[in-house]
């Protein structure tokens, strides 16, 4: 087996721990992220992350902390084959002579082109997997994108579909994660070297060990979330929001409604879940994949 597919295989195990590992704190944050505000004098569905893992688990069982996970999961290859891709292009162009390890600027750099080539299949995944989790917490809203009870990503691609009339709908919300995906991959490729760097006291990364490479892994994720959380918030109320009537008409007036609804907290709700998820999904998954940390934030 050649050093690309070692990687790709590599990737692929490493994105699909850190989906199982991590997806439970994924599904509470989208549905905190997404619940509706409830009518003056009414409360929350949600009153924070325990809450909603106790009504969660209440209502659907100990799968329903699993929703959506389908779409990223059936995805990982492909988006780990995209990644290599774009980071062996990209090391090609920036390396200055063969066989030099990338400085940490250049790993920024190799990080944000990445990041830009995993918006496309990101996009669509993420809109299928956000409007399965949001579904129980959007019920009570009277919201036409939840009249429809989802049986499973494909079921959600053909509602998209048939209700944009193109494959456009998938790509709602593409502009945030963009937004998301750039600026947040650059900071954890950078982070990543810059403390491998570190703790190799400035010899051969190459021959640090695994606990080296789970602590530089999960603070790694950690700068993922600290750098680009407010438009992961914008994403995820943009990909569940309705097509008919929707809420909102772009990234500008959502991040601007929830601003002026909620105040700039607002940008941040349920930071603690994602910060809490990011950081052992990372982790899990570093000491895997040949291009650590494995980038999949689904």
């Amino acid at each position: 087996m050649g050093d690309v597919s070692k990687d790709l295989v590599a990737g692929t195990v490493g994105g699909a721990a850190q989906l199982i590992v991590g997806h439970p704190f994924d599904t509470i944050k989208v549905k905190l992220q997404s619940q509706p505000t409830p009518l003056p004098g009414q409360p929350l569905k949600y009153s924070g992350a325990m809450d909603a893992v106790r009504k969660t688990i209440a209502s659907e069982g100990p799968s329903g902390l699993y929703k959506g996970m389908g779409a990223p999961l059936a995805t990982v290859a492909a988006f780990n084959a995209l990644l290599f891709t774009v980071r062996g292009q990209m090391e090609s162009l920036l390396r200055s002579e063969p066989g030099v390890p990338l400085t940490v600027n250049q790993q920024i750099i190799a990080g944000a082109g990445a990041g830009v080539a995993v918006c496309f299949l990101a996009c669509p995944t993420e809109l299928i997997k956000c409007r399965l989790q949001a579904q129980s917490a959007l019920a009570d809203s009277g919201s036409a994108a939840v009249a429809v009870k989802y049986a499973g990503p494909m079921d959600v691609a053909r509602h998209v579909l048939r209700s944009e009339g193109s494959m456009r709908g998938l790509f709602k919300g593409l502009i945030p994660t963009m937004a998301r995906e750039v600026p947040g991959n650059a900071a954890m490729f950078g982070v990543y070297e810059a403390l491998k760097q570190y703790l190799a006291g400035g010899q051969d990364t190459s021959k640090l060990g695994r606990g080296s490479l789970i602590i530089a892994g999960g603070l790694a994720g950690a700068s993922f979330w600290v750098s680009v959380y407010p438009t992961d918030v914008v994403k995820s109320v943009i990909q569940v929001d309705d097509y008919k009537n929707p809420k909102f008409s772009g990234s500008i007036d959502a991040f601007r409604k929830i601003v002026a609804s909620e105040g700039v907290k607002g940008l941040y709700k349920v930071f603690g879940p994602a910060m809490a998820r990011s950081v052992p999904a990372n982790a899990d998954s570093s000491h895997i994949s040949t291009f650590k940390p494995t980038i999949l934030f689904f």
